[in-house]
């Protein structure tokens, strides 16, 4: 008789479901399965919120699975939490849903020559497809991302050179994480005044509202008004700045042939967590040249936009983001650069969501990316 393969999984596995239950039947058709918990802490650290369950009630109601050949909550931290286990269990499959593929992973097994497999995510025979972000809420407030100009709507850059900032509202059909970039700090101050979703009124209106909320007087560092616009605006939008936390002109596009066209182009592949002392403003290189390439490389963007022209998008999208990284270096790492260059052949043009990893490497291509997930934009009435 052949020896059974040892099957790795690992996640927070908080707030048990249905669809956690068909994940771990379907890593178990591949040999005996074991399971990794990241512990409190660990979860805390990379969502920035604490779990529902305590580390030792989920690892309880995991070993209770029959599915399940023994668990552990993982000795180590952050997203490769689990890494000295695996050296010690010496696994021949780590078993991931789409949510928690990433690169790193992939290099983590080819490291110890473990085989990587991705689940189908096939809910069980009869009852619907189950996720934890589902379960949370049925909230409808979005996410934001900007496609290009970010930066230029802080003052301290747009007072070098005046320019725009791109962006996109996004349904919230995932749970993005906390400091990724996709704006889920000013999202959670929506959702404390508004709760599950945005008031029926004039948009601007209600940007500014939301944007004098999070920023009440006296507050050190402001949050960008894209923030708040981004979210509250549908569709995609377009605001000029010309140093003041305010913009003077907004563009608002809901052309449903503009986004699905957006949409068909943009694909999300998650990064590592950003370290917890990280600092984006460290090293700052702002100048007006450098605020200058941001802002041109902006509006070749929007005019990219407009015209659908994906060549010209992926251009110039990757030069606003390469703008970006000439003021502010340490929005990039090593890592990221690595999972950069183990992509960029496959794209037109790439940018990070957010700074220093914790997000996603958002990437242009007529074609999918394995590894990614897409996004809706979120249109208007």
């Amino acid at each position: 008789m052949a020896k059974r393969k040892k099957v790795f999984v690992s996640g927070c596995f908080d707030m048990l479901h249905s669809g956690h239950i068909a994940f771990f039947e379907e890593a178990s058709q591949y040999g005996d399965l074991y399971v990794g918990l990241g512990a409190d802490k660990t979860v805390f650290d990379l969502k920035n919120r604490k779990t529902v369950y305590s580390q030792d009630e989920r690892l309880y109601m995991i070993k209770a699975l029959k599915f399940v050949k023994e668990a552990w909550i993982n000795s180590g931290s952050g997203i490769l939490d689990f890494e000295e286990d695996i050296k010690a269990l010496k696994p021949d499959i780590l078993f991931v849903n789409e949510d928690g593929d990433s690169a790193s992973k992939k290099v983590l097994c080819k490291k110890y020559g473990i085989e990587y497999v991705t689940s189908k995510r096939i809910p069980k025979e009869g009852l619907p497809e189950r996720s934890t972000t589902g379960i949370r809420s049925t909230n409808k407030i979005p996410y934001r991302l900007d496609l290009a100009g970010g930066w230029l709507d802080q003052p301290y850059v747009s007072k070098y050179y005046p320019g725009s900032v791109i962006t996109i509202s996004i349904e919230p059909d995932r749970e993005f994480n906390n400091r990724s970039g996709m704006s889920s700090s000013t999202r959670a101050k929506a959702i404390e005044i508004w709760g599950y979703r945005i008031p029926d009124d004039d948009p601007e209106k209600l940007a500014k509202l939301l944007f004098s909320y999070e920023n009440p007087p006296g507050k050190k560092e402001i949050s960008g008004s894209q923030d708040s616009i981004g979210i509250v605006f549908p569709g995609l939008s377009k605001m000029y700045y010309n140093g003041k936390y305010w913009p003077e002109k907004i563009e608002s596009v809901n052309d449903d042939k503009i986004l699905d066209w957006i949409e068909s182009h943009l694909h999300f592949l998650p990064l590592s967590p950003r370290e917890y002392d990280y600092d984006v403003l460290a090293g700052t290189n702002i100048n007006e040249a450098n605020a200058k390439a941001l802002a041109v490389a902006t509006e070749k963007t929007w005019e990219a936009i407009m015209k659908m022209d994906a060549e010209a998008f992926g251009r110039y999208f990757r030069e606003s983001f390469e703008a970006q990284i000439k003021m502010f270096p340490n929005m990039v790492n090593d890592d990221i650069l690595t999972t950069i260059d183990s992509v960029k052949d496959r794209a037109l043009g790439w940018k990070l969501s957010g700074a220093g990893g914790g997000g996603y490497l958002v990437l242009v291509s007529r074609n999918s990316i394995p590894g990614t997930f897409r996004i809706r934009i979120r249109r208007g009435e």
